[in-house]
């Protein structure tokens, strides 16, 4: 009996332990299974419901991910015709490989021109046109039109040879890009899982890389995070298969891109040029400083010494026309600290009734030494004011140096200077390097000008006649010839004499009222230049004047360790934040930055 209650008990106890335990987690491991499948086909019905939605909603596109809609781009602008393999490639298809291609490529091989060739790109930049080429012959595969269509992208912009260094920063940087394509598809403020991982893959590689330009730059966290976007990518390109859809979005970011990257360079262009025409803070201070300082001396204090024989025929007459105070003291100082003979230079300045105490001022405090400056207001030449009212409405430009008074003065030296006979004129954007007192000994040969000649192609500072003069006009054909070797302004010997037998000035003036009647030239004193000195200029070597230190960044340094003169020309002047940094000391060693009025207006 006792046995059997045993025996009961334990079945008792087994059953009960079977309903409490075992049961229930049979249950809960079904029900998982159920909730599983379930959430798994709800997620693909959610994704596929967002890839047919778009077969109706218009594809919008975005600058990559954000919500700024743009232009698609022509169908046009990316011809597949256009962009086939050379037939000078070192790796050649065969044919079954080449039909697969056209047969499920479409507009990948396009794609890749545009945002899949930039190892190629930065590798050889002498390509204008992109080549899609394979590696090595192991790359070569038939695409899957069903599988990673970027795979295809990969292969082809892979460069045959050398492996760059930043290959893997620029594989991630694709990776986002390939990412915001996708991520584009899907309707606003979807919350769907594919849309929330894309988002998140996004944010954590953009900061990943966001400091990284190489390879070695990269830790191993971030390799990982592309391993995981690389996985997401397969996702979305599970989802999204139609590989013409993802071609034409990825055509209108291109687009786009190269839209935005145009506007910022016209902003660039603007923002540059403005910044050329404006004042700096500190020399307008410095400006106001001199002006009040002139004012306050006595009138008899107010005068420059040696001011007794400026027209000496025996002395190297200098003539330079400025407003800008520390940029004339800057040509002053370079040109006496190379000069032989220092007390034989006579410097002619002129500038403008606003700038007349502040220059004079300057040259009160600082004497240059033994050479002579002599500081003239251009009201003084009562003479010029109909002429420059003329010059004025000509020159329709918003631009102070073409409308501005002192950069036509160059035209009227035998007038301002009668009992001259040779003039050097200097713009004040330069730098003087080297004894100049020489060109004074170069033969004329009955010619009025001497100048550099900027008619070779392969220098910077090239320039030809019909950039800036309207051969279109009859007259000027007629008189000109279009090939015809230019030459600069900014350091000229001019032949006084010859210039007044010749009557030049009036031929500039015949020109300039012509032009106020129709279009013949573009606003400055360049083009005028050369049509009033056509056939009277002598070319002086290129060692006594190099240009382009104002808007060319490669000038070579060779040329400018030679040169006489070293010219700033362009909107990049040294004086300017915007002026290249590596051409300043060549102005700044010729100012004395420890001056109490440089120091008062914060200039360094």
């Amino acid at each position: 009996m006792k046995r059997f209650r045993r025996c009961s008990a334990r079945r008792f106890i087994l059953s009960l332990l079977a309903v409490c335990v075992v049961i229930p987690i049979f249950v809960l491991s079904q029900r998982l299974i159920n909730l599983t499948s379930e959430a798994s086909r709800s997620s693909i019905e959610d994704l596929s419901t967002i890839k047919f939605r778009n077969d109706i909603l218009n594809l919008k596109s975005t600058d990559q991910g954000n919500d700024i809609d743009v232009n698609e781009p022509p169908s046009l602008v990316y011809k597949d015709e256009n962009v086939s393999a050379s037939s000078s490639d070192k790796e050649v298809k065969s044919e079954e490989v080449k039909s697969e291609e056209r047969r499920y490529s479409g507009g990948i091989v396009t794609l890749s021109e545009k945002i899949g060739t930039m190892y190629e790109a930065e590798e050889n930049s002498q390509q204008d046109k992109t080549k899609s080429s394979f590696s090595s012959p192991e790359e070569k595969k038939v695409p899957n039109p069903r599988g990673d269509m970027f795979q295809q992208i990969r292969e082809l912009r892979t460069p045959s040879g050398r492996v760059p260094v930043d290959r893997k920063v620029k594989e991630i940087k694709d990776q986002v890009i390939r990412a915001k394509a996708y991520l584009n598809f899907a309707p606003p403020n979807s919350n769907s899982h594919l849309v929330k991982e894309l988002k998140m893959r996004i944010k954590e590689l953009e900061h990943a890389i966001s400091d990284s330009t190489r390879d070695s730059n990269l830790s191993k966290r971030t390799l990982q995070r592309s391993s995981l976007m690389e996985v997401t990518l397969s996702k979305a390109n599970r989802v999204y298969p139609d590989c013409n859809a993802m071609v034409k979005k990825l055509r209108a970011m291109t687009y786009n891109a190269e839209e935005l990257v145009r506007a910022r360079k016209k902003e660039t262009t603007f923002l540059v040029q403005l910044a050329g025409r404006t004042t700096p803070k500190g020399l307008h201070c410095l400006s106001m400083r001199l002006t009040a300082e002139y004012f306050a001396l006595q009138p008899e204090k107010r005068k420059l010494p040696r001011q007794n024989d400026l027209h000496d025929a025996n002395s190297f007459h200098f003539a330079l026309f400025s407003d800008n105070v520390l940029a004339c003291s800057a040509v002053v100082q370079s040109t006496i600290a190379t000069a032989r003979e220092p007390e034989r230079i006579i410097f002619h300045i002129v500038t403008d009734s606003l700038n007349l105490p502040a220059i004079s001022m300057w040259f009160l405090l600082y004497d240059p030494g033994k050479a002579t400056i002599e500081i003239q207001s251009i009201d003084q030449f009562k003479w010029l004011s109909n002429n420059i009212d003329i010059t004025k409405q000509k020159e329709d430009s918003p631009d102070m140096r073409y409308t501005s008074a002192l950069n036509h003065l160059r035209f009227y030296l035998p007038d301002m200077f009668p009992k001259l006979d040779k003039i050097l004129l200097l713009d004040h954007d330069v730098i003087v390097q080297r004894d100049l007192t020489e060109l004074w000994n170069i033969e004329m040969m009955g010619k009025t000008n001497g100048a550099v000649q900027t008619c070779q192609v392969e220098e910077p500072s090239f320039r030809s006649m019909d950039m800036f003069i309207n051969f279109s006009d009859p007259l000027l054909a007629s008189k000109f010839d279009v090939e015809a070797c230019t030459w600069a302004f900014g350091m000229n010997i001019f032949d006084l004499q010859e210039w007044r037998r010749r009557k030049l000035t009036r031929n500039y003036e015949e020109y300039l009222l012509l032009g106020k009647k129709r279009p013949l030239w573009k606003a400055g004193s360049l083009p005028l230049g050369w049509i009033t000195f056509y056939n009277n200029t002598v070319p002086l070597d290129s060692k006594w004047h190099v240009l382009g230190l104002g808007y060319q960044s490669g000038v070579k340094q060779p040329d400018i360790d030679q040169a006489a003169v070293i010219h700033y020309d362009g909107m990049m002047k040294p004086w300017l934040d915007v002026g290249f940094e590596k051409y300043k000391p060549y102005w700044k060693r010729h100012i004395n930055y420890s001056r109490p009025f440089l120091q008062q207006c914060n200039i360094q």
